[in-house]
């Protein structure tokens, strides 16, 4: 040693370096209280300028069980690396061709690739509760029908007043004077004669509506005010006078709002208000616009065009999906999204409209990701060489290994997308945007670490390049390993979640995650090997086939890291912690506050026509969904007993089931006296069949025939359904809570009707249910999924820290942080909580290990002498890395995102995308390392601190001249630090 310094961190790295293996060897022993056995001499090696320093050594205390187990851990970790890229620098061409081979063995899976686009099957789990109820409700009753609808207004002023006979004056509002409803009969008639090309065939509108009584009346269902006019232009244009009393389209549509199922108006017409298909227009499906039941001040039209839906027949569903839209202008969204008529304006959605809005957005977008990739690609390419000067810039530069890097990335992503397709596991659009994100964040960081520290490396004396990296990939492999391995279990347990959107994203991401890692111990080491060889050989990147002459190669600390290490770790561990405090204190208040949902809007382009169709949907209609109260098959309907309790009316129970739902049965006015046993299934099947008519309005043909489904050849009944409709909901919260108010009244209902030696049930079904049924969990899945992927990176990270218990618990407590902030920002920037914010959340859990292990970990094998300057280290060392790997990288990437067209890119991608970098930066440069300076786990024992922090033997040997011979001055140093120690020894501590 030549100064205080030298001899500090030569005792420092004899004492207690995770390294001792590598450069000491136990020589001499001798046995202490007969069961202990204590080390004499030791063998130091330094290098081969030196010779062996024989320095006799003892403890002042015995290693714990923990620090003994994780010394011998990490010891084997590095040995193991070493020898693996030591082996794969000198065999490059077998690595590479063999991870080709397996590469492509992999990939070959995307054959039987298939992407699940329905959304039924993406966001509902098979063994929900609300994905049983609906297959039971397919089984029994076919599936919930498409639907067709047009929201009309007109921005003429052309409002009237209609004067009865009797009465005051009363009002009608622009959209119900008579010249436009000829227009809106136009349009409809129009739509009606709509016709679709499929496999050759021609389809009409009639093909695929729903006609409830076919055979005997094959007129469409179409819900419009213009069926009480029988859709019919000589109907709507009828007047007449009957006893001094005028009768025309007005007082029509005040008598048919009133009784709807009226089939006389007792006009002299008599015009009936049933519709041509056999059934009532209820007014509050057609109109909209208005208050309470002032019908006639209605500011809108209505249009519904119910299609027939199927769930295995192929043919019969393409052909309703050729008549929503084929690529011509005379299919129904075509047609109406050119239809033009300046006194309508006309908002609309198909069954398809959201399916294909979303398909048209992905591909929009597609532009705006290729450019973020391209980003990010060029400035991977760049930013890997490190330049010494101009005359090496192509000799320096990495440009070609940034690019075999960047296609390990993707040939990680493509091997789990085609192991998981061989095994017949479905694709989802979620998994195809965010997971190339992810590896990518989470293998660039690793390029650059393996790279950068190369580049800050010296080649030892008679070290070959084999070993050298061999001994670099020791050293950051073990930190690669351990956020590599903590994010692939975090992201396999997340598997667990019953989502099936988050289940699949886990999957995908977990084994991509470690397929990557491998390549890159494997495939990217041989390259690196090969690129430095065409580098030492002064050859241009690319053109290596070129070689330049010979100069002088130097290697110099790069400008980054030198920020970091000169300026910006001093600076920033002077303490940061108050600002985070404050940050987490704020998210913590606003955790709860964060909204629930997803506004179907935000999945929307900019410019989509369904967008003017949803701001009518909740200004206008005053109805939502229609909602199913289904019994199980197991009611006696037969005996009174089991009437009583489902009808309503005269004679039913108080509590029956259509009692609760504050709705009257028609069924106990078909007769006189309701039928019992045999007899009422003797006149139920009539009564199924009966037509509507004059003499009968309440036949049950047309409302209740596919409400009831009849067994054993008519002789018993099975399910039946009630139908209502929910009021007019609006946002994701009405969604969620007519989801619970309606489960909890079937609950209730179950318990009414059904004695408790039954089976059956009551459950409500509506088409929104198997999408919102997700969001009564939304919060304990959140917590479920964060906190195993939590749990898992703490076990993995306590285990491949060398059993650094406290260690694993920053790492754990900082992510945690992490995520906790992520729902502040989400509050701040009205980012809801639903399943694609709560996969971002997950991706957040595994990129935050890449900010924080390697941090971490570089502390924990610093043998620097206090907590402040092993942070520092760490910091200039990973920090530059995990700076210019991931938050350089993404940063550039991300903000290409804010351009897409598409409001889910834009909040779900950018701006959650945006922060889970800045927050992850921040936590993992600035938080993370202050709480260590703070907070880290002590490396020094006993005599090691005693060296390290006492001022006094920093003066004993300052005493000393500057100039004096090192090897006269040393000894007595020794001698001086001895007579220091010697009171402090014990019966276990000698010199």
């Amino acid at each position: 040693p030549a100064c205080f310094f030298n001899f500090m961190t030569l005792f420092c790295e004899l004492t207690c370096s995770p390294r001792q293996s590598d450069f000491v060897s136990a020589t001499n022993f001798s046995t202490f209280d007969k069961n202990t056995t204590n080390v004499d001499k030791v063998s130091y090696y330094i290098s081969q300028t030196f010779s062996s320093l024989n320095v006799v050594l003892f403890f002042l205390g015995d290693a714990t069980c923990c620090e003994t187990l994780g010394e011998r851990f990490e010891n084997c970790l590095r040995v193991l690396f070493s020898s693996w890229g030591s082996l794969c620098v000198r065999h490059p061409l077998t690595v590479i061709l063999t991870s080709v081979v397996l590469v492509l063995i992999c990939s070959a899976g995307l054959s039987y690739m298939s992407i699940t686009t329905n959304p039924v099957e993406l966001w509902s789990s098979p063994s929900s509760r609300a994905r049983q109820e609906k297959d039971y409700f397919d089984q029994h009753f076919g599936p919930f029908f498409r639907t067709e609808q047009l929201i009309i207004t007109t921005p003429l002023n052309a409002s009237g007043v209609f004067s009865p006979t009797s009465g005051p004056d009363i009002h009608f509002s622009s959209i119900l004077n008579i010249s436009l409803l000829h227009q809106v009969l136009d349009l409809q008639t129009e739509i009606a004669k709509l016709t679709a090309e499929y496999k050759g065939e021609t389809v009409t509108f009639k093909d695929i509506c729903i006609s409830p009584l076919a055979p005997y009346n094959d007129n469409c269902t179409i819900l419009s005010l213009l069926n009480y006019y029988q859709n019919s232009h000589e109907v709507l244009d009828h007047e007449d006078v009957v006893f001094y009393v005028n009768s025309d389209y007005h007082t029509h549509f005040l008598y048919c709002v009133s009784s709807p199922t009226a089939l006389d108006d007792t006009s002299k017409s008599h015009d009936p208000c049933m519709g041509t298909f056999g059934g009532p227009v209820f007014p509050w499906l057609a109109l909209g616009g208005y208050e309470g039941t002032a019908y006639n001040n209605a500011t809108a039209l209505v249009i519904t065009f119910p299609v027939h839906n199927y769930l295995n027949d192929t043919d019969k569903l393409g052909k309703a999906l050729a008549w929503e839209r084929y690529p011509c202008l005379h299919r129904f969204v075509n047609f109406v999204k050119n239809y033009d008529n300046p006194n309508l304006t006309i908002a609309f959605s198909s069954e398809r409209s959201i399916e294909d809005e979303i398909d048209r957005e992905s591909n929009s977008d597609i532009t705006t990701i290729v450019i973020s990739y391209v980003i990010m690609f060029v400035y991977i390419s760049l930013a890997l060489g490190h330049i010494n000067s101009f005359w090496t810039l192509l000799v320096d530069s990495k440009i070609s290994l940034g690019i075999a890097g960047i296609l390990i990335v993707l040939s990680s992503v493509a091997c789990s997308l085609g192991i998981f397709s061989y095994i017949g596991i479905p694709l989802t659009l979620i998994v195809i945007e965010v997971i190339p994100f992810l590896v990518l964040a989470v293998g660039v960081d690793n390029i650059f670490i393996i790279v950068q520290t190369y580049q800050r490396d010296e080649r030892m004396p008679e070290e070959e390049l084999h070993q050298q990296i061999g001994r670099i990939l020791g050293e950051v492999a073990p930190s690669m390993f351990l956020s590599s391995f903590s994010e692939t279990v975090a992201f396999f347990l997340g598997a667990l979640s019953s989502m099936p959107a988050v289940r699949t994203f886990s999957l995908f991401a977990g084994l991509a995650v470690f397929i990557d890692f491998l390549l890159q111990i494997t495939c990217f080491v041989s390259l690196l090997g090969l690129d430095i060889r065409r580098q030492e050989a002064n050859r241009p990147d690319i053109l290596c086939c070129v070689k330049l002459s010979d100069g002088q190669q130097e290697k110099s600390e790069g400008c980054l890291f030198r920020f970091f290490k000169k300026i910006y770790a001093p600076f920033i561990l002077k303490g940061w912690v108050a600002v985070f405090v404050g940050m987490l204190s704020f998210s913590i208040a606003v955790v709860n506050k964060v909204e629930i949902g997803l506004d179907q809007r935000l999945a929307m382009p900019d410019d989509s026509y369904v967008l003017d169709y949803f701001g009518n949907l909740s200004e206008y209609l005053h109805t939502g969904p229609p909602v199913y109260f289904v019994v199980e098959d197991g009611h006696d309907y037969k005996a009174p007993e089991g009437q009583n309790a489902v009808c309503g009316g005269v004679g039913c129970n108080s509590n029956s089931l259509v009692q609760q739902i504050y709705t009257a049965s028609l069924l106990n006015n078909y007769g006189k006296q309701r039928p019992n046993g045999t007899e009422f299934m003797r006149f139920l099947p009539m009564f199924l069949s009966d037509n509507p008519n004059i003499k009968c309005g309440k036949g049950g043909h047309a409302a209740y025939s596919t409400a009831v489904d009849l067994k054993e050849n008519n002789t018993d009944v099975g399910a039946t359904y009630f139908m209502s409709y929910h009021t007019i909901l609006k946002t994701s919260s009405d969604f969620i809570d007519a989801l619970k108010m309606a489960r909890e009244l079937t609950d209730n209902i179950t318990q009414a009707i059904g004695p408790h030696n039954k089976t059956y049930s009551v459950f409500p079904y509506s088409i929104f249910y198997v999408f919102y049924e997700q969001y009564l969990t939304i919060v304990y899945d959140t917590a479920f999924n964060l906190g195993v992927s939590l749990a898992a990176i703490f076990v993995v990270s306590t285990v491949l820290l060398g059993f650094e218990l406290w260690s694993a618990i920053l790492v754990s407590f900082t992510i945690a942080m992490i995520l906790v902030n992520m729902f502040g920002v989400m509050w701040l920037w009205d980012i809801s909580l639903n399943a694609v914010s709560l996969v971002n959340l997950v991706m957040c859990c595994g990129i935050s290990v890449e900010f924080c292990s390697h941090i971490v970990r570089a502390f924990s094998v610093s043998t620097r002498s206090s907590r402040v300057e092993r942070a520092e280290e760490a910091l200039a060392h990973m920090g530059s890395s995990v700076f210019s790997g991931i938050t350089l990288t993404k940063f550039g990437g991300i903000l290409i995102l804010a351009l897409s067209k598409s409001q889910i890119f834009q909040i779900f991608y950018f701006r959650m995308y945006l922060s889970i970098v800045l927050l992850g930066a921040a936590h993992g440069l600035i938080f993370l390392p202050v709480l260590l300076s703070y907070a880290g786990k002590s490396q020094c024992s006993n005599i090691h601190s005693f060296l390290c922090h006492s001022p006094k033997i920093e003066n004993l040997w300052m005493k000393h001249p500057k100039k004096k011979d090192p090897k006269k001055s040393f000894p007595q140093m020794c001698v001086n630090i001895k007579n220091m120690l010697q009171p402090h020894a014990t019966q276990q501590s000698l010199w």
